[in-house]
């Protein structure tokens, strides 16, 4: 199976099947940070990130936008002093896709090293 982080979006479909649990549970390995969680009945990753203050906090979350401007996937982003919360989930669905894992382990890549 080829690395989530090598994968790019296909273009999704208001038709387009939710991933079925044991997908998410062969993909969820590759993105262990990240939490399944529900917001007003629609199945989300969220990932937050933190940072030493605003600025590197703003400049992940640019970075984060230009990705996801790139892959045509756009998430919600909460940006505030030293932390940004990420979730990604496909609207048209409203629900978890593929592509959302995809975007997930992407924006894994993004964090500066340590």
């Amino acid at each position: 199976m080829t690395k989530l982080t090598e994968q790019h979006c296909d273009a999704c479909r208001a038709d387009a099947p939710r991933i079925t649990e044991q997908e998410r549970k062969e993909l969820q390995p590759q993105i262990p940070d990240w939490q399944v969680r529900e917001e007003e009945g629609v199945q989300q990753l969220w990932r937050e990130f933190r940072f030493k203050d605003f600025a590197a906090a703003l400049a992940f979350t640019n970075r984060v936008a230009e990705l996801a401007e790139s892959e045509g996937h756009h998430p919600a982003l909460l940006l505030e002093y030293g932390k940004v919360g990420v979730a990604w989930w496909t609207h048209k669905i409203g629900g978890l896709h593929r592509n959302d894992f995809i975007m997930a382990a992407r924006t894994d890549q993004l964090t500066p090293a340590d």
